[in-house]
């Protein structure tokens, strides 16, 4: 796929800056590139990222959540603002909303996300933190299918750096960003070209079945 009409149409939710929806856009841009993001939606009126996503041309729209509200009925409108852009995939790009078991169903085998740690290990929040605490020698980022389990979907690809001696919660964060911005749009690049798939419960990369998730060529170091 070269031209942009053959561009298979994305969706991306985010709650905050951003930065992995601004990889994707970027990456977008490439040639040969397999996929467009349609539309960015927030949980956040405030979102920085939506603000970003509209300098770079794309539409952007908030749908705010209600702290005290119903779950199910958000995922709805959520769901509602997702199939107006009729998206092959829908990428999870630093959304910090758990997903409600009917709308992972509408979009089974169709939903990526990335997660900040080397799956299985530390799922859910402050996995910078977390590793520190545990001084582990190497941490990084997954992109993975969602299911209904937390962070427990089949993982697709994940990139590793190095802990350094130097490490803080701040400065290990920005180095597995910059990871994320690597592994997310490859990701989506291969969904959206027909070489990445879900199904039977496992990531398929190329007709085969992955039994542990890709990983870059090379470990990333400080």
């Amino acid at each position: 796929m070269s031209g942009a009409a053959e561009r298979r149409p994305i969706v991306v939710l985010i709650s905050g800056r951003g930065s992995n929806m601004r990889a994707l856009i970027d990456a977008s841009g490439a040639p040969g590139s397999t996929y467009a993001v349609a539309a960015v939606l927030a949980d956040q009126a405030g979102a920085p990222g939506l603000a970003a996503a509209r300098n770079l041309g794309v539409e952007a729209q908030a749908l705010a959540a209600d702290g005290a509200g119903d779950r199910l009925a958000y995922d709805r409108r959520l769901a509602a603002a997702v199939a107006r852009y009729s998206p092959t995939l829908v990428v999870l790009a630093g959304f910090m909303r758990i997903l409600s078991a009917p709308f992972v169903a509408a979009y089974t085998g169709r939903i990526l996300n990335i997660h900040p740690s080397l799956l299985p290990k530390y799922p859910g929040l402050h996995t910078h933190r977390r590793v520190l605490a545990a001084r582990d020698g190497a941490h990084g980022a997954t992109v993975h299918f969602v299911t209904s389990d937390l962070d427990a979907g089949p993982a697709v690809i994940q990139g590793r750096i190095e802990v350094a001696a130097g490490d803080d919660e701040t400065r290990l964060g920005a180095r597995v960003r910059a990871v994320e911005h690597r592994i997310l749009p490859l990701a989506v690049g291969w969904f959206c070209g027909g070489r990445l798939a879900c199904r039977d419960g496992k990531a398929w990369f190329d007709g085969k079945a992955l039994d542990s998730p890709l990983l870059l060529p090379a470990v990333v170091s400080a």
